[in-house]
């Protein structure tokens, strides 16, 4: 049976949510909602679904909502649809606060719904291109860089690009975090626009994260080097590469190419390169169906309402820091 759903938000995230609910055949888009009607009736237009002038009536003929607003607007949206008995597919960054985001986690565990976050770059096909691999990083690197965008500046670069990679890296490690430096500064905004953060985990592994709004050219790229094998994600180009050290005589191996060799004495060693299949996905649909799924098999969605809570913590701690640090030199 297929799910009821309305989104909330029509800006430029809420109308490309309209485009995939549109298509997803265990979905049955019912309608939009937005502050502005001008909006909402465009996009509702455009799907041939229905434009609610009233958050209330629109809330009354669905199961679940997706909440694409604006950041500051989805604490009390969520809430509100979470007290309808609403399951609720809320964009990143979760919330404001981490205060908020547990109040939320808490409301949808206690009435048992699907609290799902939209942080895309879990479902990016590069990565998962690599589900085949026992991902156990020691050292993880990421920048993640962007032009300079007006449409995000409301929120620092922590909040707007860097929180991606926190929860990747977060999801990849699965270790707590002990230990956080950070810095940024704001050049064109009067939030941090660009940062970098230093993540020491409880299991040894180190984490440095970059991300910055005011780059001439666009990167989202992440490296983890872990014992035997370094892998390479370029999430833009949607491109994973591996490099692994494994034994001459492993018969699972099929590389693309060999890259050398190390002799060990007795234990024969070849570096070998290989470029993982990436299949065609659209992360932003996949992540759609996938919230879909987790209502209907009444399980947990693939990035949970607690992960979207554990890395606005990391990322609020990462703001906390560096706006100390500003203190202090000012």
């Amino acid at each position: 049976m297929s799910i009821r759903i309305g989104i909330v938000g029509c800006g430029h995230l809420g109308s490309l949510h309209a485009k995939m609910a549109s298509t997803i055949e265990s979905v049955r888009f019912v309608g939009v909602y937005d502050v502005d009607q001008q909006k909402s009736e465009h996009v509702a237009k455009e799907h041939g679904v229905k434009a609610f002038e009233q958050l209330e009536q629109l809330f009354s003929e669905i199961q679940a909502v997706v909440i694409a607003s604006t950041t500051k607007s989805h604490y009390e949206l969520a809430r509100a649809a979470l007290e309808r008995s609403l399951h609720v597919f809320i964009e990143k960054p979760m919330t404001e606060t981490p205060e908020q985001a547990k109040k939320l986690v808490e409301l949808a565990e206690e009435r048992k719904l699907v609290l799902q976050v939209g942080h895309i770059e879990r479902f990016n096909p590069a990565l998962v291109a690599l589900d085949h691999l026992r991902l156990e990083p020691l050292f993880i690197e990421s920048h993640r860089l962007a032009q300079f965008n007006p449409r995000g500046a409301d929120v620092a670069v922590v909040l707007d690009l860097m929180i991606h990679d926190i929860d990747l890296i977060l999801s990849l490690v699965r270790s707590p975090v002990t230990r956080i430096d950070a810095n940024g500064v704001a050049v064109v905004s009067d939030s941090l626009d660009i940062a970098n953060a230093r993540l020491q985990f409880q299991n040894g592994c180190v984490a440095n994260v970059t991300a910055s709004r005011i780059s001439q050219n666009k990167m989202r790229k992440m490296r983890l080097f872990q014992k035997n094998a370094y892998i390479s994600i370029d999430f833009s180009q949607g491109l994973a590469e591996v490099f692994r050290l494994v034994d001459e005589s492993d018969a699972g191996v099929t590389p693309t190419m060999m890259l050398g060799n190390i002799d060990q004495g007795t234990r024969k060693r070849v570096i070998v390169y290989e470029q993982p299949e990436v299949k065609e996905i659209n992360a932003l649909k996949y992540e759609l169906e996938l919230f879909a799924k987790a209502i209907q098999m009444h399980s947990d969605p693939p990035v949970t309402g607690r992960d979207g809570l554990q890395a606005l913590e990391v990322a609020e701690e990462i703001l906390r820091i560096i706006d100390r640090q500003t203190v202090r030199t000012v």
